[in-house]
Parts: structure tokens; sequence; C-alpha cells
């Protein structure tokens, strides 16, 4: 039996092409980001928001089993344009400071699931408050480029304090895991397959992609192998036999936190979208 849907491919597209937005909406991907902010030339900004519009009161598109779309935002004349449009399953918050600026935003879009993105220092310092701020928020994640430029970054090892601590403001928080920011090299599979395993250690579940080929990639590397699959079965397994702490024939020890992480593991296994 399937589990719960759980999102680990969140596909980026510009806002001002519309017939690419419609395209990545059979791509495969879990979530359609339509991009209205970095992705779209200052000159392209109106017509980005009005074609997202009419995407968003597609009847096809707010059908509650079509993919679901979210927008990342430029600034208030988005929110305030796409708000209450039904094919409207999120939207993104750039460059989110301080809890305030997500309650402005709930307040021009009430009802709306909200997730910032956390792009500079000051951003991680707050990363709890905004992570709480309101119940609307529904996920927080980094974006690395912005972060990178505020931090003076020079490699992924420079991000793993910042990425481990949205991850514990996220939880904190009661929220999902943060997905993963976009690896920006579409043709380095290879590198986007280590950097996704590498952010899985780190708490991260899930990824932005920029490109459909990346989308396959991104999936395999967050969802559970075989092995560990097998490995969470068997932990289970003696769960069920043996109340309590205890030690397996192959030396393993289970108890009630192996236990969890067990079911966890198991819960992704078998999610679907």
């Amino acid at each position: 039996m399937s589990g719960p849907a759980v999102a680990l491919t969140w596909l980026y597209v510009p806002g001002d092409r519309p017939e690419v937005v419609r395209k990545a909406l059979g791509s495969g991907a879990d979530v359609v980001i339509v991009d209205l902010e970095d992705a779209v030339a200052p000159d392209r900004k109106e017509y980005a928001r009005s074609a997202t519009a009419e995407l968003l009161s597609d009847p096809v598109t707010a059908d509650p089993l079509a993919v679901p779309v979210h927008v990342r935002v430029h600034g208030e004349d988005d929110v305030k344009a796409l708000a209450g449009l039904p094919g409207l399953s999120g939207m993104r918050l750039p460059k989110i400071t301080h809890a305030a600026s997500v309650h402005h935003v709930e307040a021009l879009a009430p009802g709306v699931p909200l997730y910032p993105l956390l792009e500079s220092a000051l951003a991680i310092e707050h990363a709890y408050s905004i992570a709480g701020a309101h119940h609307a928020v529904r996920g927080i994640a980094l974006g690395e480029a912005d972060l990178r430029a505020d931090l003076g970054v020079r490699d992924d090892a420079g991000l793993d304090w910042p990425r481990s601590r949205v991850v514990i403001a996220a939880r904190a928080a009661g929220l999902d895991p943060p997905v993963m920011s976009v690896y920006p090299d579409v043709r380095d599979l290879s590198g986007l397959r280590a950097s996704c395993a590498h952010g899985r250690d780190l708490g991260l579940l899930g990824r932005a992609a920029i490109h459909p080929r990346q989308l396959p990639v991104i999936e395999r590397a967050f969802r559970p192998t075989a092995r560990e699959v097998e490995s969470a079965e068997q932990i289970l397994e003696a769960s069920r036999v043996q109340a309590g702490a205890q030690a397996l024939p192959d030396g393993r020890f289970v108890d009630a936190a192996v236990v969890a992480s067990a079911e966890r593991t198991l819960s992704l296994a078998r999610s679907r979208r």
C-alpha cells in the first residue's frame, strides 16, 4: 500500500514562458514552481504575472489531481494578483529575513500555503522565528545562490552549517524537512547525485531542479535503497517480537529511536505522489 504523498522533486520554470510551464506539468516533477523572480527579466515581469494568473485560473490546473503548482513571487503585486486563484498550491517567498515579512504576505494572501526562502546571513540567524511565524508556513528552504554571495562561500562545504541550521529550525517548528536548493550545472548528473547524497545525510529531503533531466537523479537519491528498506523491515520485525532495547544477531542495537527511524524509512519508501 502506498503511503502519504512526499514531494521529492520541485521543478522551477520561468513564468514568462507559459508553454514551458504547461510542458513541465507533464515532466514527472512532484511540484512545479513557476518563477516570477530571478528567471524573468524586468521588462517581462508584468507579462509573466498575467500569464501565470491565466494558468492558475485554468480548470485543468485547478483539478485536485493535477500536479501542485507553486509560484515564487517577486513582490506584492504578484501576491495580490495570484492569491485566491484555484490552481495555486503555494507561494515561495524569496529573500525573507524576518517573521514580520511572512505575516505581511499572509495578510495579503490568507489561506495560501507559504514557503519562505532564506537567502542571507540575517535570514539564517532568524530561521526558527521565520519557520514558526504563522501556521500558513508549510516549509522553509535556502536560496543558496544568494546565500553564497552574501557569505562569500566558495564551495558546498561552506553551506553545511546553514543547511543544518534550517533542518533544525524546520524540525523545531514542526515542519517537514527542508528541500535542497537547485544544483546549477544541469549536465553534471554525477555531481548532482553526490550533492543530493550529502544533503540527505544532513537531513534535507528532496531537491529543486532547473531541468527535467535532473528529476530522476533527485528521486533516486532521496528514496531509500533496497538495502535500507530491508534493514528497516528487520528492525521493525525485531521490535514486534521483543519490546524494548535489544541487539540484533548481526550486532545492530535497536531502541525506540532506531525503530522510529526505521518507520520513517519505510514510510518514505512506500509513499507516492
